[in-house]
């Protein structure tokens, strides 16, 4: 008589294992971020979302920079992470840039049409680097989704310098701008994967936290 042998197959990890991973610990920071910023958006207290909306992406290049330090993660982490990225990138760098449009523009239905678009361009942005990667194994095609946080914020420094309707067209041309750049064909450069680019960040984000807090107090 036969026996039938069973071959014992390796559990998977559970759901929140993942979560204790450190570059996944940073991402979920970005995203805690951006929800910051999404909610001061809507009630149109625009300084304190430029600075959520920067520590999002500051947290963003963090994330990658221990991920590729760190030889002992697995292909599972690695996957999950990766996975874990585009989901949080599409809020960070669509969604909320698109609620900070909205909002600005309260919420008219002229508004609709910027959000939708950028909102698209990054999902389309997102699907295509997911599909085809980088060019060339270190640039992108079409601007990343990651520098329309870092230009908003920094268009926002001039807000107080014009008026509100003339700030409000600058602001929607910008969004539509970054939105077609986003989807063209132009090549820019990895700027999140160098060392010296992330201290760069973090600079910028320290000065843009400490301006940003000054015009609120």
């Amino acid at each position: 008589m036969n026996v039938s042998q069973t071959v014992p197959q390796k559990s998977q990890p559970t759901i929140l294992s993942f979560v204790i991973d450190l570059p996944n610990l940073f991402s979920l920071a970005g995203l805690a971020c951006t929800v910051l910023s999404i909610y001061f958006s809507i009630l149109g207290v625009y300084y304190a979302a430029m600075i959520g909306m920067i520590w999002a992406v500051a947290f963003d290049w963090t994330d990658g920079l221990i991920a590729r330090s760190m030889s002992k993660r697995t292909g599972n982490e690695s996957t999950f992470g990766g996975q874990l990225d585009v989901l949080i990138d599409i809020v960070s760098y669509g969604v909320a840039p698109a609620i900070l449009l909205l909002s600005f523009g309260n919420f008219e239905p002229v508004f609709l049409i910027g959000a939708f678009l950028m909102l698209a361009a990054a999902a389309i942005r997102l699907s295509y680097f997911s599909t085809y990667g980088l060019a060339d194994g270190h640039t992108y095609t079409g601007l990343a989704i990651d520098n329309n946080s870092i230009f908003l914020v920094f268009i926002f420094l001039f807000e107080s310098t014009l008026s509100p309707e003339v700030f409000t067209a600058v602001l929607y041309a910008t969004c539509i701008g970054l939105a077609m750049l986003n989807v063209s064909q132009i090549k820019t450069p990895k700027l999140s994967g160098n060392s010296a680019n992330v201290f760069a960040l973090a600079v910028y984000t320290l000065g843009i936290t400490v301006i940003y807090a000054w015009k609120i107090l």
